[in-house]
Order: C-alpha cells, then structure tokens, then sequence
C-alpha cells in the first residue's frame, strides 16, 4: 500500500494506493493547523510502505507533512521532483526543475490516459496551460492569475468596484458585479481557448482539451471547444511513477525536514 500526497497552495489531497487503483481521502484545508488535521484524517488508514509527496507548499508545510507521515506511519516520505523525462513525458524546458512538479505530475497522469495531443488547463490558485504532443514531448505552456485571483487582485486595488458571489457570468454585463465575475471568468476562457487553437495550429492535428482543478467544472461551460475534466491526476501520476521506474533519472528524493 501506497501514500499519495499532493500538497497544493491552499489544500492538501492524498490519496491510497494499491494494485486495485486509488482510495482519495477528504481532502485538508491547511489553513487549519495540519498535523491535527491529517492525524483525524488518516485516524483509520492502514499500514503503508511508500509514502510519494507532490508539493508546491511551502517549506513549513512540508516540513509539517514530513513529521505527520513519520509520526502515523513510520516511514520516510519520498518527494518527487521534476525531470527531464519520466513515464514517456519528455519536458520541454532547458533547466526542468522549474517546471511545477504538480504540472511535471499531471501531465505524466495525461500520458498514461491518452497517447495523443493534448492541452491540459489546471485552474486553481492559478490558471495553468500546458500542451503535449502525440510522442509525449511537452511543448510548454503558460501561467496566468485563476478567475478567482483576477477578481481579488481587481477588488484590492480598487475603491469603488464591487463583486458579489451571486454575480452572473454573461457577454455583456449591465451591473458593476456582473460585470467583475464576467470579465474574470472570459479573460480566462479566452486564454485557454487561444492556447488551445494555437497548439492545435502548431501540430495541425486535432488536440484534445481536459480541465482540471477546483474550478474545471465551472470554466468548463464558457470554452468554445469540446472539452474533458479530470479529477485528481496529481495523485493519478504519482500512482503511475509508484508503479513504473522513471527514465533519464530517478524524480523522487527523500525528505530531509
């Protein structure tokens, strides 16, 4: 039995692996003190011999999680890293460890569901792009401010602009609270949408689009192409390098917290 963690900017998701597949667990909001609430939230899981941690957080968290995995498991927990190359995905960038290892993660999850061109586009704290080709080869991508994050940086750096939960998403807005919810969410849908077009331009082939994070299902609706969410495909591509030896180097260190 595995341990999959992956440690976001606002919550942690794990999840237990066997040759069965994936068990995901509640995900924790680490806002809250986190070695109280991954003690409630792995209370009742069994035994396990690997524990493989994909974070962005930061360094205390980690620091955190390393001494929680220990205290309830008595393992060492494995970090995984960004490389080169690893499960068929090959990194476009010239210095890899710059590439977000929840991208690096995801997009080997990406490969191991479907051998062809595909755009992912992650929104969560952030709206991120990345595009493969059909052998694998990552092509890059781009990263701007999420919906959300758009609407906050706006509403922190004006005085009179408003914005409300209950605000309309529409092409033309008549109110100032439509209006700042509209223009968030299109600009995203526009990215991904111009991204898209442009990879799909670049490989003149068809691309498939997949969304992913916490707020897939929502921009889901305003893209002009047809598109899939995935769920989970940090913890899915950390179940793949559990279970098949990465190429060009090992992607996964131990945690030295």
């Amino acid at each position: 039995m595995n341990l999959l963690v992956d440690l976001g900017n606002t919550r942690l998701k794990w999840a237990l692996h066997e040759d069965a597949g994936l068990r995901a667990g509640m995900p924790v909001d680490h806002s809250r003190p986190l070695a109280r609430e991954l003690a409630s939230a792995w209370r009742d899981a069994p035994p396990v011999a690997r524990v493989l941690i994909a974070s962005v957080g930061r360094p205390r968290l980690e620091a955190e999680l390393v001494q929680a995995v220990r205290t309830r498991f008595g393992v060492e927990p494995e970090f995984v890293a960004t490389a080169a190359s690893a499960c068929g995905v090959r990194i476009a960038y010239a210095r890899p460890e710059k590439l977000g290892v929840d991208r690096f993660v995801a997009l080997i999850a990406l490969r191991a569901l479907q051998p062809e061109p595909v755009v992912l586009a992650s929104v969560g704290t952030a709206l991120v792009l990345d595009a493969l080709d059909a052998s694998g080869q990552h092509l890059g991508g781009l990263i701007a401010p999420s919906p959300l994050l758009m609407q906050q940086a706006l509403l922190g750096a004006t005085a009179r602009v408003s914005a409300s939960d209950a605000a309309r998403i529409v092409e033309i807005a008549d109110d100032t609270e439509d209006a700042v919810r509209s223009g968030c969410w299109l600009a995203a849908a526009s990215l991904v949408d111009r991204f898209h077009s442009g990879v799909r331009k670049r490989l003149g082939v068809g691309v498939t689009l997949v969304l992913a994070g916490g707020a897939a299902h929502e921009l889901a609706p305003l893209l002009r192409v047809p598109v899939r969410v995935e769920a989970d495909l940090v913890l899915r591509g950390l179940a793949r390098l559990a279970v098949v030896p990465a190429a060009g180097g090992e992607p996964v260190e131990s945690g030295d917290f």
